[in-house]
């Protein structure tokens, strides 16, 4: 695309944003509550984008940014938004949820670029914050690369925040707290005048020029002839090819996730279906699949062309995606004389997106009247395919035997619907989790989406977010996936003790202690252990297998009831087996960070949670 002028090669990508709150509109842009699933996703998705095939290190194929640092998750809710919110973050908060997929962007993955946020975090807007730009990301993460603004954000920090004087004093202050691009013209407009009133240094500006021009000569741009560089070649014949579209499709059977599946249900024989009914506001709807964001696909195959492919349909929209009123009697008709129905419901950039927040996380208007109506008289399997961005409280469908199974697909893309129907034909055996909580409508009702708090707090009754940190009723879990076959898990090797030694005179030593510091301490190093699984599938069918590693360590400095350390996909056919290597370091993998933003070892027992299994671990000194 950049070789026809259609593009250039820096992109604002990956948001890496922690899924805190599930009304929060730009939950579909990110990689769901996890840090450590968020900081995996990140590092792969940035080497995915600047590494080049010729090996060169120094070089980028496409510069990656990872956003919107940090604490960003509000955009418009209640009319509080984005450009003038405060979020009050504690420290731990920060440095143990929020920061680390920005953490690992830059250390793991070499990120071209971190581009601060809208909102202020504890009084000072993100992009004019000096111990976060240049303190952290430049200083102690030390970013090979430039820090850019969110698109206007100097002109909000100043007519939306009222945070500087003048706008001189805008520019000047981002500028010297590490900033080197403006996603928009006050910089242009007003840095002379900074400079003019001694509010900035050249020096600064120097800095802040030769780290844009540093990325542009990793890309390339001083080379000579692009024709002659090793993208150059490229152009429109390398889009849009017969191996891209594969890999639309199979991206999209990868993200879906099988949440409910009644025996007898999914997968549907095609030979045995002589009537489809596809029913739903999501059924026949192209653009709703691909999200925001969004490039120009191929060609898009909806659910109902994707089903049709293999067996005869009849299709009903019942109702828009707002579902004020649904048509259910002419639905119910249809759904009555077929063989089994698939509803397609759901939400689309109308429901949730960026400046976009959602109220409630039920099913939009009407929607769930129309899966409840059809399901009562349904003769044959009832799916319901969710197409969101975040999760829907859709408990009646959990607990309805009408309804025998449930999967969600995401906004899934060009290719969603033929993905769809491979796997409710059983072509593909589905394997995706999900990455989020899908909590009740009640969690929502009484949680006020600007508590930027993950931690639970019993005295004023608030619940606490994420699968870390919250113990309330859900929907659904974090990891949740159903497969078409059966997996049996064994533990091979792992250790139930493991010694941190302690250096002569150590105050721990001669005191009792609770924890040790995980980052300083001698005996941290190189203290490293194994865990092997064996995996059998015991079905009949071939299948993709995600092994989740948790942990749930000692009730130490508010720590997780249980976290991600980290997880493995195992491909098997039936009746074959394989093992799974996790190596484990005890301070980085089973070290949590204390009230003030100090990473320790919690001494005592960690519980490791592997596949369905439990195996208790003792730290000791």
């Amino acid at each position: 695309m950049y070789n026809v002028g259609q593009a250039g090669l820096t992109y604002w990508s990956p948001n890496v944003n922690i899924y805190r709150d599930p009304r929060w509109g730009r939950g579909q842009e990110t990689a769901g509550e996890d840090p450590t699933l968020s900081s995996k996703y990140g590092v792969a998705y940035v080497k995915g984008l600047q590494q080049r095939d010729d090996g060169k290190k120094d070089m980028l194929k496409v510069a990656s940014c990872c956003k919107h640092y940090t604490a960003y998750d509000v955009d418009d809710w209640k009319g509080i938004q984005r450009y003038n919110f405060n979020a009050k973050v504690t420290q731990q908060d920060l440095d143990d949820t929020f920061n680390p997929p920005f953490k690992s962007c830059v250390l793991d993955g070499n990120v071209a670029s971190v581009m601060c946020s809208y909102n202020q975090v504890n009084g000072k807007p993100t992009c004019g914050d000096y111990d976060l730009l240049a303190g952290v990301i430049r200083g102690q993460w030390k970013l090979n690369g430039y820090i850019v603004t969110d698109c206007d954000s100097l002109n909000e920090m100043y007519w939306a925040q009222h945070y500087t004087k003048t706008p001189e004093e805008t520019a000047a202050l981002s500028l010297n707290a590490g900033l080197d691009l403006n996603c928009g013209s006050w910089l242009g407009k007003y840095t002379q005048g900074a400079v003019n009133q001694g509010l900035v240094n050249e020096s600064v500006i120097d800095r802040a020029v030769s780290n844009n021009f540093a990325t542009l000569m990793r890309l390339g741009f001083f080379d000579g002839n692009p024709k002659t560089q090793l993208y150059g070649n490229l152009g429109p014949k390398d889009v849009c090819t017969e191996d891209h579209q594969e890999l639309a499709r199979e991206a999209a059977r990868q993200g879906i996730v099988l949440l409910k599946n009644t025996a007898g249900s999914l997968p549907l024989s095609p030979k045995s279906i002589k009537s489809l009914a596809v029913i739903g506001p999501n059924a026949n709807l192209a653009y709703t699949m691909v999200g925001s964001y969004e490039g120009s696909p191929c060609k898009y195959t909806t659910p109902l062309d994707g089903l049709g492919a293999s067996v005869s349909t009849v299709y009903q929209q019942g109702c828009d995606i707002a579902c004020a009123t649904a048509q259910v009697d002419n639905a119910k008709k249809v759904a009555a004389a077929a063989d089994a129905v698939v509803l397609v419901m759901g939400s689309d950039q109308t429901i949730e997106r960026e400046s976009k927040d959602r109220f409630n996380i039920t099913l939009p208007g009407q929607q769930a009247l129309l899966v409840t109506e059809v399901a009562s008289v349904s003769k044959g399997p009832v799916i319901l395919v969710i197409m969101s961005g975040g999760g829907m409280d859709v408990k009646f469908a959990v607990d309805n035997p009408k309804v025998t199974s449930i999967l969600w697909v995401g906004f899934p893309g060009e290719a969603g619907g033929a993905a769809l129907a491979d796997v409710i034909f059983g072509y593909y055996n589905p394997s995706g989790r999900l990455p989020m909580t899908w909590y009740p409508q009640s969690y929502v009702d009484k949680v006020d989406m600007t508590n930027m708090n993950m931690r639970a707090d019993p005295k004023t009754g608030f619940p606490g977010r994420s699968y870390r940190f919250y113990k309330g009723p859900t929907v659904f879990n974090f990891g949740d996936g159903l497969s078409y076959t059966q997996y049996k898990h064994h533990l091979v090797k792992a250790p139930k003790f493991m010694s941190i030694p302690l250096e002569e005179g150590h105050a721990c030593r001669s005191t009792k202690c609770k924890s040790i510091d995980a980052v300083n301490e001698q005996g941290c190093n190189n203290l490293g252990f194994d865990i092997h699984l064996k995996v059998q599938n015991v079905g009949k069918m071939r299948g993709s297998h995600t092994v989740l590693l948790f942990t749930s360590p000692p009730s130490v400095h508010n720590a997780p009831q249980k976290h991600l350390l980290d997880f493995q996909k195992i491909h098997l056919t039936p009746q074959s087996e394989g093992v799974v290597k996790f190596n484990l370091d005890v301070c980085k993998h089973l070290s949590v960070v204390d009230e003030v933003g100090n990473r320790k070892v919690a001494l005592g027992l960690h519980v490791l949670h592997i596949g369905d299994l439990k195996h208790s671990l003792t730290l000791r000194i």
